[in-house]
């Protein structure tokens, strides 16, 4: 006598352990297209500038450094700048930035399963994983035979057992700030900006005006 005979299983009851496993394999894609493009945007934001993990700096295609200035603790962003009488005296400034203040680029402290975006597409890809385990036990509440009970039970631990890497790293990880570290949020740094952008302006203003008022002689 077997334990066992898929000829008892319902069909319900495969096609929902199908289902179950399918949805897996969406989320999944879903996580894979995600870090895919995360990557492929990071690439484009870093212009050729070379990350080096042993320095936590980042060197430019013109083989100067960029050093770590601030801390965005809410956006968990590391901003790091280049020594500004170096970058403005750049033959390539033009094509790299516009500010006077050093060439600025961006990192997340966090590995792309513990960063933000990460996080969202997982969320994501862990809400259809979720959904998929709808299926087979609403079947299994409805008293199915045994087995098709075993088929919903073993389908609904493999979807588990699978999607066991998109639940992790939901959390976030703890990272490692320098002590003295500035914490900056960026909306600091765009008022810094603002101000820095506003005083060229008035000296160039204030230069104009010396430019133009008239000398001793012209007045006397």
């Amino acid at each position: 006598m077997t334990w066992f005979s898929a000829s008892a299983v319902g069909v319900e009851a495969w096609l929902a352990a199908g289902y179950c496993v399918a949805l897996v394999g969406l989320a999944h894609v879903i996580d894979a297209l995600a870090r895919r493009a995360a990557s492929v945007a990071e690439g484009g934001l870093s212009g050729g500038f070379a990350y080096h993990a042993d320095h936590d700096a980042w060197q430019c295609p013109q083989n100067q450094w960029l050093w770590p200035q601030s801390f965005d603790a809410q956006n968990r962003v590391m901003r790091y700048r280049g020594t500004p009488s170096v970058c403005n005296a750049c033959p390539v400034k033009d094509t790299c930035t516009t500010s006077s203040s050093g060439r600025e680029i961006q990192r997340t402290v966090d590995s792309w399963p513990a960063s933000e975006a990460a996080r969202f597409h997982r969320g994501i890809a862990c809400l259809v994983v979720a959904l998929g385990l709808v299926w087979p036990l609403g079947t299994a509440l409805t008293g199915p035979g045994s087995d098709s009970l075993l088929v919903l039970a073993v389908a609904m631990l493999v979807a588990l057992l699978l999607s066991t890497p998109l639940w992790s790293h939901l959390r976030r990880s703890t990272v490692f700030i320098p002590e003295g570290m500035v914490r900056r949020s960026l909306d600091d740094e765009i008022a810094e900006r603002e101000a820095a952008a506003a005083a060229v302006i008035r000296k160039r203003s204030s230069y104009g005006s010396d430019r133009r008022k008239p000398g001793p002689e012209a007045t006397g």
